[in-house]
């Protein structure tokens, strides 16, 4: 699949970022892809292209860009037991910077740049994001109804607190959960406030996995939970979204 870099201009500078698209036909849909919390690296342009070979133009953005270009921090090749607390520690002010102010922000302007990409269609697009990156498409979603037909979030936080962000979304959405992640408490909790906010959704917890299944370069990866991922996230996709 074809690759393309970028540097988006944003209220606060330029956004590095990278999309990855179909390599045939002139326009497909758009979809805004956010990165778990530790950023843009080989398995991030992996998952990309793997859904660019769906018939997707599929912009990943670099949100710590305030700190410096992807990847901000040295990360090692597989993120195991013994270095993520190393890693995290790294990590954790650049997520805490990373205010609602500056998500929505930065939405506004990832947003205007992938419609205006002369490869991506006319029409709404979606947004899909892993770990804190599901929060910021939740959030994007929300402060964009009409233009986002489909949210997916995966082993991410949901603003369960924040009726009036459920109230806002006309999304169709998705949010697949690790197991480790979610009581059975929390999970109704949060299935409750999407049926009273009146959101057309799916949300299940994903059997047999742990925080970060997703992502194969962590020893939470799940193989089972990355197809199920798939299998969730493409039909979704195919129904919201104009063909590609």
């Amino acid at each position: 699949m074809p690759t393309k870099t970028f540097r988006i201009p944003t209220a606060d500078g330029r956004a590095d970022a990278f999309a990855a698209l179909p390599g045939h036909g002139e326009r497909h849909p758009g979809v805004l892809m956010y990165a778990d919390g530790f950023g843009i690296r080989p398995v991030l342009r992996e998952m990309a292209h793997e859904l660019a070979g769906h018939g997707y133009y599929v912009l990943v953005p670099n949100v710590f860009y305030r700190h410096g270009p992807a990847p901000v921090i040295e990360l090692p090749e597989h993120i195991g037991a013994e270095t993520r607390t190393q890693v995290m520690a790294q990590l954790m002010p650049l997520i805490e910077a990373h205010t609602a102010e500056r998500v929505l922000s930065d939405a506004d302007a990832y947003l205007r740049f992938l419609t205006a990409r002369p490869e991506v269609a006319a029409g709404p697009v979606a947004v899909t994001g892993y770990c804190i990156g599901g929060l910021l498409a939740m959030r994007t979603a929300a402060a964009h109804p009409g233009q986002v037909a489909a949210v997916a979030g995966f082993h991410a936080p949901v603003d369960t607190d924040r009726p009036d962000l459920l109230a806002e979304l006309t999304a169709q959405v998705h949010l697949g959960h690790a197991e480790s992640d979610m009581t059975p408490e929390a999970f109704g909790e949060l299935n409750r406030a999407l049926d009273a906010a009146g959101v057309d959704h799916t949300s299940e917890i994903y059997p047999g996995t742990s925080h970060g299944f997703t992502m194969s370069d962590t020893d939470a990866f799940s193989a089972s939970g990355l197809k199920r991922h798939w299998d969730r996230l493409l039909p979704l996709l195919d129904r919201t979204l104009p063909n590609s």
